[in-house]
């Protein structure tokens, strides 16, 4: 028997099948779901360019930059690539009203967002930002230009709320490079954990809890803006994150690793975080009260270590930070955690069926005109995905 003959497999492609009648009505729904966002485009030929831009990548394309989707919709390519690299209109207003849009359809006092740095690969070093620097995508320092990103997670669903480009130092500082890149006045350089703080800031969403990797929990400072903003969080820490745990009676320090690989049995939880690609995702979890060093060296608050280890056979434990207290239930902070999965699978869509990394612009407002019409072409898939599932619920 094939494994597409065996029975999980028949049920998962019958799960997949999408009928005629179930796409049926998409571009009128498409349609009214631009009504919503076309009078943040100044002119009327705007609203047309915004409507074809999206329609294309939306399609089949498989190459979803300005120039395919102008001769696919036969129209001449530089209205459309001047409309996305430098139209005069305003992407912020159009990421307001999709975040409006996400609130009300997703919105529970108990969501998650979730922050994540991500590169993309660039050759040379004309585009704005574009340095060598680490490329998470090729787990390699290279040419790439890193974007922060913001995205929400509820028990209703997820979608993305919002971007801004990461200007490294050295490029926030050149004269020539901001002025050939249109760089505005108002930017200065921000590390990404302060964009990422200014993206929850103005979030419009409601929210518990915020997650993200390493990169950004390892900053105490962004987890004592969210302590002193009154959010919960459980941000992932690097494994030699150096802890001491509270009324242990120990009074030196030692690494995250170090600590939980002499942990005995008895203090882990089996626990089923989520359905994965190969079945159910189980892992062992345990959480203690601790104090952490910061950068400097300087003893930080009470805080919960959380440490969390797969039990298939590609063993890895992860490690977390959080706020929430010690009578925080480890069920809760785990599943918490897991949600950053969900960024992952918004980044997977949206380079596989949008084009979210199809891009030729080189300046600061073509970056965001780009991811602005990108993220709202994925918010509209992922309503359709949305409506198709429950249409099929008995």
């Amino acid at each position: 028997m094939s494994i597409l003959e065996h029975p999980r497999a028949q049920a998962l492609l019958e799960d997949a099948a999408v009928s005629a009648a179930t796409v049926r009505g998409c571009q009128a729904r498409l349609t009214a779901f631009l009504k919503r966002y076309l009078p943040c485009f100044y002119r009327k030929e705007q609203h047309e360019h915004a409507r074809l831009v999206l329609e294309g990548k939306l399609s089949g394309l498989e190459r979803k930059t300005s120039e395919p989707i102008a001769h696919q919709a036969g129209v001449h390519r530089k209205p459309v690539q001047n409309f996305v690299g430098a139209g005069a209109w305003d992407d912020d207003a159009v990421m307001e009203e999709l975040r409006r849009h996400v609130s009300e359809v997703l919105g529970t006092p108990e969501g998650i967002l979730v922050l994540d740095p991500s590169a993309f690969p660039k050759k040379g070093d004309d585009s704005c930002g574009v340095q060598r620097q680490w490329c998470g995508r090729l787990g390699k320092l290279d040419n790439c230009q890193v974007g922060v990103f913001l995205a929400y997670v509820t028990s209703a669903g997820y979608a993305p709320l919002d971007r801004q480009l990461y200007l490294p130092k050295e490029r926030a500082h050149d004269r020539k490079h901001r002025r050939k890149c249109h760089v505005p006045e108002r930017v200065n350089f921000a590390e990404k954990w302060r964009i990422g703080l200014d993206l929850i800031d103005r979030a419009q969403v409601p929210f518990r809890w915020v997650v993200g990797d390493d990169e950004l929990g390892r900053v105490t400072a962004l987890r004592s803006a969210l302590r002193s903003r009154g959010k919960q969080y459980v941000l992932d820490v690097p494994c030699n994150t150096l802890i001491r745990e509270i009324g242990s009676g120990a009074s030196s320090f030692e690494r995250a690793d170090t600590w939980a690989a002499r942990q005995p049995s008895s203090r882990w939880q089996k626990l089923t975080v989520r359905d994965g690609e190969k079945g159910p995702l189980v892992v062992r979890a345990l959480a203690v009260q601790v104090q952490a060093k910061d950068e400097d060296g300087c003893l930080g608050p009470r805080e919960t270590l959380v440490v969390v280890r797969t039990v298939d056979r590609a063993s890895r434990s992860d490690y977390a930070l959080s706020n929430a207290g010690r009578h925080a239930v480890l069920a809760e902070l785990v599943q918490v955690r897991s949600a950053r999965h969900r960024i992952e699978e918004l980044f997977e869509t949206g380079n596989g069926e949008i084009g979210l990394d199809h891009y030729e612009v080189r300046s600061w407002v073509g970056w965001h005109h780009h991811m602005t019409l990108s993220l709202l072409a994925l918010w509209f898939l992922l309503l359709e995905r949305r409506r198709v599932r429950k249409k099929r619920q008995p």
